[in-house]
C-alpha cells in the first residue's frame, strides 16, 4: 500500500472539487464523513458529505415553500481510491 489515509482523502476531495462545475449545484461544506480500507487493502473507500440547496420543486411542506431562507440538504458520495496509485476509480451516490 503506497498511499496513506490522508492522501486517499485528498485524492477524493480534489477529484470532487475538479468536477464540481459538472454537477450543476451550488455545493458547500464538504467534509470527510467515513473512510475504510478494503479487506484486501487494494482500495480506500472515502465518503464525503456536502450541503446543496433544495429547489422549490423538491420542497413538500407549505411552510418550506413560503419560507424566506434557503433550505439545504446533506448529500454523500463514496469514492473508491486505488491504494497503490491514489487514482480515483469511482464516485457513487451513498443513500442514507
Amino acid at each position: 500500500m503506497k498511499i496513506d489515509v490522508r492522501n486517499a482523502v485528498v485524492a477524493a476531495k480534489e477529484y470532487f472539487e475538479g468536477i464540481q462545475d459538472m454537477i450543476g449545484n451550488s455545493i458547500d461544506n464538504i467534509l470527510l464523513e467515513e473512510i475504510e480500507l478494503s479487506e484486501n487493502k487494494r482500495f480506500w473507500y472515502v465518503t464525503l458529505g456536502f450541503n446543496r440547496p433544495v429547489t422549490k420543486t423538491e420542497r413538500t411542506l407549505l411552510s418550506d415553500v413560503i419560507s424566506l431562507g434557503t433550505k439545504y440538504e446533506r448529500e454523500y458520495k463514496i469514492f473508491t481510491i486505488d491504494a497503490e496509485t491514489g487514482e480515483v476509480k469511482s464516485m457513487k451516490i451513498r443513500e442514507v
